[in-house]
């Protein structure tokens, strides 16, 4: 059955309060400190993206989902760029994940924008599939160690190697298939495996690191096979490469 929800864009200190409080549910205690309910209230009202997911119970609403990102420029247009966007462990593979990214979806075409922008770990599988096979983003640019160690539940105390992912949301993606891509597996559940083994984790990130950051000065990810590895075909243009 699926989860009963509704997803709305925060206005209220409260609801910013509660933003943070599911951060924590989602990374991990601590984690919503990461930014003040100040700050997005700022966000907010400057015309920025936050917004929630609420179930109903018998104490209230809870917020299961949060998302919050702002106005940022790639490549020359105007886009969303999602800085997080987090659900409830007990609700994962319910769907509210593709419900929270079809919200901003949605509140970006009204406002008039081109794309959606956001990064993502590359070496967690699940999230890699989620984002270029079932949004159809691709992922065009490759970041070092990008926010430093976050030291949450998802990432540890491991460096933050990051993909840059843009959804153009007003375009549906061309499938091209090409001689000359490039195929890269990933490790089936890196999050457990740095629970369980630091230094297998740590030599799945050097190699990802090193295998990408070579192939990212002709190729981007345009795709991800159902057994866990990326495709990644050649450049057509030179702009905005990173």
């Amino acid at each position: 059955m699926k989860p009963d929800y509704s997803i709305r864009v925060l206005h209220h200190l409260d609801e910013m309060k509660q933003l943070q409080d599911c951060a924590n549910q989602v990374w991990g205690p601590g984690t919503g400190e990461m930014v003040s309910a100040d700050f997005l209230m700022a966000l907010s009202h400057a015309g920025g993206y936050v917004s929630g997911a609420f179930t109903s119970t018998d104490s209230g609403e809870v917020m299961v989902a949060c998302s919050f990102g702002m106005l940022a420029q790639h490549r020359g247009d105007w886009c969303l760029h999602s800085h997080i966007t987090g659900v409830n462990p007990a609700l994962q593979n319910s769907g509210l994940g593709t419900a929270m990214k079809n919200h901003q979806k949605q509140w970006a075409l009204d406002a008039g924008l081109t794309a959606i922008t956001w990064t993502f770990d590359p070496l967690v599988r699940r999230n890699a599939w989620f984002n270029i096979e079932c949004l159809g983003a691709n992922a065009v640019e490759f970041h070092i160690n990008f926010y430093g160690p976050l030291h949450d539940d998802i990432n540890g105390d491991d460096e933050t190697d990051r993909l840059l992912a843009r959804w153009d949301i007003r375009t549906e993606r061309v499938r091209v298939n090409e001689s000359d891509s490039i195929v890269l597996e990933t490790p089936e559940d890196i999050v457990q495996l740095r629970r369980s083994d630091q230094a297998s984790a740590r030599a799945w990130r050097l190699n990802m690191r090193e295998q990408l950051s070579q192939a990212f000065h002709t190729h981007e990810v345009t795709g991800f096979t159902k057994d866990g590895s990326y495709v990644l075909t050649p450049r057509h243009s030179t702009k905005g490469q990173s």
